[in-house]
């Protein structure tokens, strides 16, 4: 059987000879997606420069380094965000992903917004995981006025100058999670909300939904003002053993925000009988929240889709840097998973 040839190969891609050979010398600008074309081709049909088309094509693609600003290293939601993150950079397809991924430990709003701007300016744009503050939006406005657009994500940002917003309807997810208790929930009792911060939109949306579902659909069940735990486990914990220490009546808990294992601990430390009538949503999902769903302690995690939100992020953070309209905040919002035990 004969070696395909060049004219084999153009035939085949539907594209001129011409083109095969300056994609293959390397002495011409040569469209990516064509590039691609001309490799699937090759592939097809057996061409033996298929080596020598990729390293064209990765030659022709623009390169971006993006930044990303996560929090609390020790928490392994975080981890595994940071982790989904750098395997769809390595993976992007129609560009070269230099993804720099950082975490803040210390929650101070002066302290994120001083993180974001000395990573924004080392980067061609930055997303940013931060509660919403006036100081966090003057970091964002001063890199968009030095051409570094920032998006928000997971919970957004209330900066006009912010270029966009990737996460999950919250409106939506704190409904859900209200649903959840509601329904599995047959005896009066009280619900306790846990929020991390009062400044994270996405849990004061989800809060507010869920109190708006308990108004209409479970008037059996009172709820309790918020308790914030400022994402710390330790704070959870103490929050959630005092409640069940204190009230028989405690039926659900909603954990909106940072704090899910040490709600987990203080109900594995509580009796039996308690255990089985207390109803735990949660939102997101990392090892411990696995281990809780296995063991039958939470009802219900809702939760971003991983590796789709971490596509959609630096999809969108490429459109923000190619757009050349200031004005438009791109909105980009994904459905959230839902994971039981049963379907864990």
């Amino acid at each position: 059987m004969n070696r395909p040839t060049i004219a084999d190969l153009a035939k085949a891609a539907n594209v001129s000879v011409s083109t095969v050979n300056r994609i293959l010398a390397g002495s011409a600008s040569v469209r990516t997606a064509t590039i691609q074309r001309v490799q699937n081709a090759a592939d097809e049909i057996g061409y033996y420069g298929l080596g020598t088309i990729e390293a064209r094509k990765q030659e022709s693609m623009p390169s971006y380094r993006l930044g990303f600003l996560l929090q609390q290293s020790t928490r392994e939601l975080y981890q595994l965000i940071g982790q989904k993150i750098r395997e769809a950079a390595a993976g992007w397809r129609d560009a070269r992903i230099d993804a720099a991924v950082e975490f803040v430990d210390h929650l101070e709003p002066e302290n994120i917004a001083a993180r974001l701007k000395t990573l924004g300016r080392a980067c061609d744009a930055a997303a940013v995981v931060a509660g919403d503050h006036p100081l966090i939006g003057q970091a964002i406005q001063a890199l968009r006025h030095q051409g570094r657009p920032v998006v928000a994500y997971i919970t957004d940002q209330s900066a006009s100058e912010r270029a966009g917003y990737v996460g999950a309807d919250n409106w939506k997810l704190g409904r859900t999670a209200a649903w959840f208790i509601a329904q599995t929930t047959c005896h009066p009792g009280r619900v306790q909300v846990l929020i991390g911060n009062h400044r994270y939109q996405c849990q004061d949306i989800s809060e507010a939904s869920f109190r708006s579902y308990m108004r209409e659909h479970a008037g059996h069940l009172g709820i309790e003002d918020s308790l914030p735990t400022h994402e710390e486990p330790k704070e959870a914990h103490r929050l959630i053993s005092k409640l069940l220490a204190e009230r028989d009546d405690l039926a659900g808990v909603y954990v909106a925000g940072g704090g899910i294992s040490g709600v987990l601990q203080a109900v594995r430390e509580a009796p039996e009988e308690r255990r089985r009538r207390l109803r735990v949503v949660c939102r997101d999902i990392g090892p411990e929240t696995r281990r809780g769903l296995a063991e039958g302690l939470i009802t219900a995690a809702l939760c971003h889709p991983l590796e789709r939100t971490s596509d959609q992020l630096i999809q969108t953070m490429i459109d923000a840097i190619r757009q050349t309209n200031d004005g438009v905040i791109l909105q980009r919002t994904l459905p959230f998973e839902i994971i039981t035990p049963e379907n864990l």
